[in-house]
Parts: structure tokens; C-alpha cells; sequence
């Protein structure tokens, strides 16, 4: 009989909504967390933490095997710990219905040591890393010290005469990396023959120089949890929480907790229209149905989940108990007008407005947009950057997630319109340390003209930013140089101790967005991937040179051939330029990799680029497995800045 325990991550799980207890591991539900452990290793880097940390306990004993039997993992378990000392990888332990794994348990007598490792980057010298200075527990942490507050309160009821510290084991930021390759001798592979999925190509901490990784301990914070003094949420503390989750959980019985405006508007368990046609149901849905009465009708109405930085949505909810946007007035939005823009608060009067009058027509500031090109300086570059951070550095001397800037895609567009695939950037090459040769390649290729720069969003300033300090502290022979270029195309960050502003300083295209452009086809997103579309939806030219293969309308390209054409229908419905690009992960959308990303460190966007770039660096490929790999990440790039000419020229037209 499959027996129905309240583990860590059930625990985790129902401390953000304890509905989702009802729905979790139902496979008739459609869910948007997955559970591929290979990919969230390549996505996440925790596996490779785990082992290395590991390698700080050699004595260790892991229990492994017959993971599905938690009964015999416990039976293992006892059994080690009938030594006075030992130390135990993924020990088990079961209370009740209760059950967790620890990462590393290290007994002497009855004093033990639990650890709990985590990919998650800190920093020594923060004195206020958990506990904010108001007393309360960052919101970044909760989950894991409620974790980690879980599992003692387990193993105290399991073993009651036990003395138990709680700590954490985690990526120190000021670490560096004593060897090259730190990351590829953690390799990750689908056929290992263990939980983690991670072949280890070292087995002493003394091959490595030393460690990345820290120990903290964290008793005062899960001793405050435990006492009531720090809450999840306010309905239930935490031991009523355990007692209450799970009673549900064994019972399989439905919590009917209150629908929450901030839960339910990220809630994992919602359906995609062809989800629900091929039979998946939607716990979100089912929620509203019983909560709030809510008909198919009511889940067809445009609601304000999907009014672009909305914040106000949560107190008219709660307070008013609108969510419908027929409902809202431009009171409640409370429009505050900006002077040769589109304010924040006017945008999403804006979007309400349209989708109120069922107004599908694009809003434009067209005077503004016309004096903002004017100011642009031909021809126009437009780049983008695909980078990584990952807890375990790939380089000597460098620290958990630095930036590493691997690729980059530039296209130009002349006065007279003629477009250019001009250069691109990749690096694949394990174990290489890319940032300054990215830097070079990037000088080369933007050296050409004088024209304008191009970035969508900030990531591509951040990353500049952070190789300007790289380069500080290296002792390349021309990093004055590339220094100096770096400045001359980027603007330094608020909490830069030196300050710059280049000459040609990047220019936002997703802030030109905002400040005079919005369609409801994009509904509340700016992100490049619901502009392209949307800019291509409503503009005949767009639509009539796209649809003709590139070879014939002049549009060069380094990874896609002549024949190829952007502009495509199915059933009538334009088909997004990204949805045509081959997967990098047949299994996995990018909208899943960065849900399985977001917890981490530096991470800004490109979760199935970043995931893809580890995929490279640490996992065993063949060669034809490698430049595939390659070669579609270079075309995911080259449409990035595609479309951002793309979208320059749907401006162009309507100026």
C-alpha cells in the first residue's frame, strides 16, 4: 500500500498553499513544477553542491537504494546510528506520518549535527543574511529554514534524548575556487548510478585545495520558528501547521484554504487551453470553482493577474473583492500621468481600457516616439547576451555565481533599412573561462560604426558591469582597454563605487516600449517574447517581408538558411517566431526552466540558454550531440536581436 507521508518538500509545498497537498503527485492534475531530476540538476546546480559537500564529511555513510521503501530507509538508518559517532548522507527518519531525508547528519553520541545543503550563494559578512533588521526572517530564506526547522522538529520527536544543531551548507560568495574545472569533476549524468545523478571525477576535498562552500548555523532562527515567533503565514504556527497538513495530506482530503490574490496568481497548478483539451485539470481552477463560485465563464473574463505590475490587485481583492476588469475603474488604478511617456500607472489604464471597450487597436505616443528616433545615430546595433552563474565556478580564482557571459548574437540596420546578421559569439569550450575573449569579440564587432547600441532590458549592462570588476582584479595585458570600452557602452550601477556613463551608452528598447508603445496582444508583459509577437500581429508590412523567405527580402543570417521564413499562421492564429525554433529540452518549455531556476542566485532571463550552456560545460555529450546543442542556442540568440529590428522597424512605420 502506497503510504500517504508529510515529507520536507509536501511540507514546503503546503506552507505556500495548503491546497496544493491535495493536488501535488496526482498526475491527473496538470502541474508546472516538474520532476526530471537530470534537468533540474543541469538547471539548478544542487546535486553538484550536495556531493561536493560531501566530500567535507569522507567518513560519510550514504544510504541509497530502494528510495520508494521508506520503511527500509528508516530500518538503514537505525541501524548507523547504533554507533556511538558516524556521519550519514540522506539518513531517514519517520514520526507518525511524518517523514524527511537529511543531506548530512553527523552523530557524536547525542549531540547531533543536521546540515541542510543548498545551491543558494551567502555572504559571510552579512550580518543580517536571515533575520532582517526588524526581526523578521527574510523572505529569500523562509523556505529553506522552515525546511530545515521540518526536519529537527522530525528527528526530535523520532529521538527525543537528542541535542540537535541546525545548520547550513551553502555557496560562500567570498570562496574562490582553488582549481580550474572545479564544476566539470561533478558531472552530470542521466545514467548515474545514484540519487543525485552525479558522476564524481574527485574524492578528497584535498584535490580541490579546499572548499567553496560554508557552514552556518541557523538554531536561534529555527528555534524561533518552532516557538511561534517567526510564521509562514498567519492562520496556523508551525507545529499546528505539521499537525494540520498532515492529517489532510494522509487523509487525502481537500484544505479548502482561501483563495489568496498572491498564491493563486502563480499557482503551478493552472491549465493551458490544450492541457484541459487533452483531459488535464486545473487545481486552480477547481479553487476559484469552490471558493469563490466562479463559472467557465467567469475563468474566460479578463481578470487583473494579467495587468503588467498590478500591485494594487491584491488589496482590491481583498478589500473589494474585484478582480474582474470590467469591474475596475481608472479610481482604483489611481492614473498618474508623466509628462512625453506613458507612466507606469497610465500603462495599465491603459491595457484595462482596451480590453474593457474590446479594443484590440496598439496605443502609441506617436510624437514622443518619432523625437526619441530621431535622436538615434545609424546604423543601429542591436546585441544580445546569453550568460550563466553557477554555485560551483568553473575557473580558479573565480567565486559562486559569477557572471559568465558565453554568447552573443548583433544585428545592424542601416539608414537605408539594409539588415545584418553582423557578427556572433559562443563559447562551448569546457572549462574555458569566456568573459574577457566575449569582451574582445564584442569590442571587434562594435567597433565597426559609431551607431547607436541596442540592449533589451538591463541584463546586458549588469553583465558589462560585472566583467569591468573581473577585469580589475585580473591581470589581462589589455584590460585598461576593455575597460575603457565597457564604459564607453554601458552606465555603472547604483552601488558602484566608480561612476560612468558612456557615450554610447546602451539604449533600452523594452523602456522605449514602456514609455510609448502597448498592444493587447501583448496583455501584461513587455518581454521581448509577447512584443515580437505582437508587433508582427498587427502590422501588414511586417507581416507580408516576413512571410517571404529571408534569401529573398535581404535579411543575411549565420544559422538559418535562405528558405527560411519567420511570419507563419496555423489555423489561422500567428504562430510566435519562438515556437518555430527547435527545443533545447524536448521535455522541458523555458517557461518551466525558469520556474525551476528561479530560487537562484544573479539569475536575470534565458533559463533554457543558461541550462543548455551547463548542459555543455559539465554533462558527457558526443561531439554531434555538442555542436546540435551549439547550434541552436545559436539561432535562439540570432532571434533575439532579430526581433529586436523587428520591432524597431514596426516603429519606424508607424512614425
Amino acid at each position: 500500500m502506497n503510504q500517504r507521508l508529510l515529507t520536507k518538500s509536501r511540507f514546503k509545498l503546503g506552507l505556500s498553499c495548503p491546497n496544493k497537498l491535495y493536488y501535488t503527485r496526482k498526475k491527473e492534475y496538470a502541474n508546472k513544477s516538474m520532476e526530471d531530476p537530470f534537468l533540474e540538476a543541469l538547471a539548478q546546480g544542487g546535486f553538484q553542491v550536495e556531493e561536493l559537500a560531501r566530500l567535507e564529511y569522507p567518513e560519510g555513510i550514504l544510504i541509497d537504494g530502494n528510495d520508494g521503501d521508506y520503511d527500509w530507509l528508516v530500518v538503514e538508518t537505525n541501524k548507523l546510528l547504533e554507533r556511538e559517532n558516524v556521519v550519514i548522507f540522506e539518513a531517514a527518519f519517520k514520526f507518525q506520518n511524518l517523514f524527511i531525508r537529511t543531506d548530512i547528519l553527523v552523530k557524536k553520541g547525542d549531540d547531533i549535527q543536521l546540515i541542510e545543503v543548498k545551491a543558494k550563494s551567502y555572504n559571510p559578512l552579512d550580518q543580517y543574511l536571515l533575520v532582517g533588521k526588524k526581526g523578521n526572517i527574510a523572505s529569500s530564506w523562509k523556505p529553506y529554514l522552515f525546511d530545515v526547522a521540518f526536519q529537527r522538529y522530525v528527528m526530535q520527536m523520532a529521538r527525543p534524548n537528542w541535542n540537535i544543531n541546525s545548520f547550513l551548507m551553502l555557496a560562500n560568495k567570498q570562496e574562490e575556487a582553488k582549481i580550474d574545472g572545479l564544476n566539470q569533476l561533478f558531472r552530470i549524468s542521466n545514467k548515474a548510478g545514484n540519487r543525485t545523478g552525479i558522476d564524481k571525477k574527485v574524492f578528497s576535498i584535498d584535490e580541490l585545495g579546499g572548499s567553496v562552500l560554508g557552514k552556518i548555523n541557523i538554531d536561534h532562527v529555527v528555534s524561533g520558528i518552532e516557538s511561534g515567533e517567526h510564521k509562514y503565514f498567519d492562520a496556523l504556527d508551525f507545529k499546528e501547521s505539521i499537525a494540520v497538513f498532515s492529517d489532510y495530506y494522509q487523509k487525502d482530503q481537500f484544505f479548502n484554504y482561501p483563495v489568496s490574490y498572491s498564491n493563486c496568481k502563480a499557482c503551478e497548478f493552472r491549465t493551458t487551453p490544450e492541457e484541459e483539451a487533452n483531459g488535464l485539470k486545473s487545481g486552480y481552477k477547481e479553487c476559484w470553482e469552490k471558493q469563490q463560485s466562479w463559472t467557465e465563464d467567469d475563468f474566460n473574463k479578463p481578470n487583473t493577474f494579467q495587468v503588467w505590475n498590478f500591485r494594487k490587485g491584491k488589496k482590491l481583492f481583498e478589500q473589494e473583492n474585484k478582480i474582474f476588469l470590467v469591474d475596475i475603474t481608472e479610481e482604483d488604478v489611481v492614473v498618474k500621468p508623466v509628462a512625453g511617456r506613458i507612466s507606469p500607472s497610465e500603462r495599465q489604464w491603459i491595457q484595462i481600457e482596451k480590453q474593457q471597450n474590446n479594443d484590440t487597436t496598439p496605443y502609441l505616443l506617436k510624437e514622443e516616439l518619432i523625437e526619441e528616433l530621431a535622436s538615434w545615430v545609424f546604423p543601429l546595433n542591436f546585441i544580445d547576451f546569453e550568460t550563466s552563474a553557477v554555485a560551483l565556478p568553473f575557473n580558479k580564482g573565480r567565486k559562486p555565481y559569477e557572471q559568465i557571459a558565453f554568447q552573443f548574437s548583433h544585428h545592424t540596420i542601416d539608414k537605408n533599412g539594409i539588415i545584418k546578421h553582423e557578427s556572433e559569439y559562443i563559447n562551448f569550450e569546457a572549462g574555458k573561462f569566456p568573459n574577457f575573449e566575449f569582451v574582445r569579440a564584442l569590442k571587434k564587432a562594435l567597433s565597426i560604426n559609431k551607431g547607436s547600441i541596442f540592449k533589451y532590458a538591463t541584463h546586458e549592462n549588469s553583465i558589462l558591469n560585472a566583467i569591468y570588476l573581473q577585469l580589475e582584479s585580473s591581470n589581462e595585458p589589455d584590460k585598461k582597454d576593455l575597460q575603457e570600452f565597457i564604459q564607453s557602452i554601458s552606465h555603472s550601477k547604483s552601488d558602484s563605487t566608480i561612476k560612468w556613463c558612456g557615450e554610447r551608452n546602451m539604449i533600452d528598447l523594452c523602456e522605449v516600449v514602456k514609455k510609448y508603445y502597448y498592444d493587447p496582444f501583448m496583455g501584461g508583459s513587455n518581454s521581448i517574447k509577447a512584443v515580437l509577437p505582437a508587433v508582427l500581429n498587427s502590422s501588414k508590412y511586417l507581416q507580408e517581408k516576413y512571410s517571404q523567405p529571408i534569401g529573398q527580402i535581404g535579411v543575411g543570417s549565420k544559422n538559418f538558411n535562405n528558405k527560411h521564413t519567420w511570419f507563419q499562421f496555423e489555423q489561422g492564429k500567428l504562430v510566435s517566431p519562438y515556437k518555430i525554433l527547435p527545443p533545447l529540452f524536448n521535455n522541458w518549455t523555458e517557461e518551466q526552466l525558469e520556474a525551476t531556476i528561479s530560487e537562484l542566485d544573479s539569475i536575470a532571463n534565458g533559463g533554457a540558454a543558461l541550462t543548455a550552456y551547463g548542459k555543455l560545460q559539465y554533462t558527457d555529450m558526443t561531439e554531434e550531440e555538442r555542436i546540435e546543442l551549439k547550434n541552436s542556442l545559436l539561432k535562439y540568440c540570432e532571434l533575439d536581436t532579430l526581433a529586436m529590428v523587428m520591432i524597431y522597424e514596426f516603429f519606424k512605420e508607424n512614425t
